[in-house]
């Protein structure tokens, strides 16, 4: 299996060199030269395997660079029992035909940690393979669970630095407390002055220099990405579609065969592409129901065919997802175009001149076929995860929440009433004052953080994640505050170099 670059300008290469550059040279994302396709009794069969298994199997379609046993290797490393418990990611039926895939069930109660802990295990082998002789330095933008999922990930990983970047006043209070307690050798935190647009924006500009990777070779460094631009990032995340479709089937919600819908909350497209992967290696789904937050530029972007970032940024109380430059949607565009390298290339030239691009009618309906738009704000965000709580016994975060809402928005319109799978993002304790308000404990929501998973607890009877307690005891290692022009020379001190 071969990759090429969505922007058609870089030589194909193998896994490994994917998942060590991060970034194709030409700017842009790596893909797969095809995708395999399994059959339903492939699909079904799933069901009779642990998680880890499940992640092999998926993983060896893409990784064919890596031997078996290499893969269970990782595997066994990233999902073991005692970072995921037994079930890494339960399907949990809430009503009559809606159930929730809790992906938080890692070290930092984030999704992420489906991918990133088994990225440093991947990166490690990929940089054996590649002859890799320097240091990769991993670097990382985030709004929010990124940050700490990648940093618990690389922490005290030989050969590797970790910097990551994340704007000052756009995450949770928890959220960041998570990040400036993290421990390593190898780590570095910088809060930047702005929001994650610009965080995003200066980690991609310091890729692209070209002058500063020759100075940072010369000193025994090359750079990789922990973010979902990066292969190996993405593709452990097609893995849950499948384990969710088959643990779906054998759990008697859904016959063998029958299509799905998803409904997933999305700010860098990065979670709900992985699921359209699933589907073009067969998984039998319906529609994926693309959930964003008042932050709307990819629902307009799907139901008019229009991106155009040149909008007003909103911090909301679903910070993971204030994004309005999501950079998968590039991957979205090679593929749905039959891999038009030249059009997506004239297309993120647009909208990095002018703001904005336009894909036209004819591609806007072959997404429109794919997936469904809709956008949830602060009002609804709440409302839904008080409602859930009280019909149904069920606490969502406010991601979790938004893609409910906009499932629900999705049967109302287009009165199609069929079994839907919510992807939940992050534990509701990792925003108990939005989730105490939402239930009507709203003097409760004022706590500080630390009180207030505590009075969600009481309220919830849900364990609070152990790390999450073990927090509030830990010190402050990482006070640095930025001007979002100042990340390259930030990571330059950060180097020593």
């Amino acid at each position: 299996m071969l990759f090429v670059s969505t922007r058609g300008k870089t030589d194909m290469v193998c896994s490994a060199h994917a998942i060590t550059r991060g970034l194709a040279d030409d700017g842009g994302l790596f893909v797969p030269q095809k995708f395999s396709e399994l059959s339903l009794g492939e699909i079904v069969s799933m069901r009779s395997m642990t998680y880890k298994e499940r992640a092999v199997a998926i993983l060896s379609l893409f990784l064919t660079d890596y031997t078996k046993e290499e893969l269970f290797d990782c595997a066994d490393a990233a999902y073991a029992q005692a970072k995921f418990g037994a079930e890494p990611v339960p399907l949990v039926q809430v009503n009559g035909n809606t159930d929730v895939l809790e992906l938080w069930h890692g070290p930092t109660s984030a999704f992420k940690d489906m991918a990133l802990q088994i990225l440093p295990h991947l990166l490690t082998k990929a940089m054996a393979k590649t002859g890799e002789s320097n240091k990769v330095v991993i670097l990382v933008a985030t709004s929010g669970d990124t940050g700490k999922a990648a940093l618990e990930g690389f922490a005290n990983v030989k050969d590797t630095e970790i910097i990551v970047f994340y704007p000052e006043d756009g995450v949770s209070a928890i959220q960041k407390h998570q990040m400036l307690t993290q421990s390593g050798d190898n780590v570095r935190v910088i809060g930047i002055k702005g929001n994650f647009d610009d965080a995003q924006r200066g980690v991609k500009e310091i890729f692209s220099d070209t002058a500063l990777a020759d100075e940072l070779a010369s000193k025994g460094f090359v750079f990789s990405s922990a973010n979902s631009i990066n292969w190996g990032r993405l593709v452990p995340q097609i893995v849950y579609y499948f384990s969710a479709y088959s643990d779906a089937v054998a759990k008697g919600r859904i016959k063998a065969g029958e299509k799905i819908n998803f409904s997933v909350p999305t700010g860098n497209f990065g979670d709900i592409l992985a699921g359209y992967y699933a589907k073009l290696m067969g998984l039998p789904v319906a529609k994926f129901i693309c959930a964003s937050n008042s932050n709307n530029v990819l629902s307009d972007f799907i139901n008019t065919g229009i991106y155009d970032r040149r909008r007003d940024f909103y911090k909301t109380v679903s910070p993971s997802m204030d994004i309005l430059v999501s950079s998968n949607l590039e991957r979205l565009l090679y593929s749905i175009t039959g891999n038009d390298a030249a059009r997506v290339s004239e297309w993120m030239q647009q909208l990095a001149t002018n703001g904005t691009y336009n894909v036209g009618e004819k591609v806007n309906n072959s997404i429109l076929e794919e997936f469904f738009g809709a956008w949830v704000d602060e009002l609804e965000t709440e409302e839904t995860i008080g409602r859930v709580f009280n019909d149904d016994g069920y606490l969502l975060d406010p991601h979790t929440a938004v893609a409910w809402r906009a499932c629900e928005k999705y049967r109302l319109v287009s009165s199609d009433d069929t079994y839907c799978i919510v992807l939940s993002t992050a534990s509701p304790y990792k925003f108990s004052d939005v989730v105490l308000k939402a239930t009507g404990s709203e003097d409760d929501a004022k706590l500080a953080p630390f009180d207030g998973l505590r009075k969600l607890h009481e309220l919830s009877g849900l364990p609070v994640p152990e790390p999450m307690l073990a927090m509030e005891t830990l010190p402050v290692l990482h006070k640095d505050v930025i001007e979002a022009g100042e990340m390259k020379a930030a990571v330059k001190t950060a180097l020593k170099v």
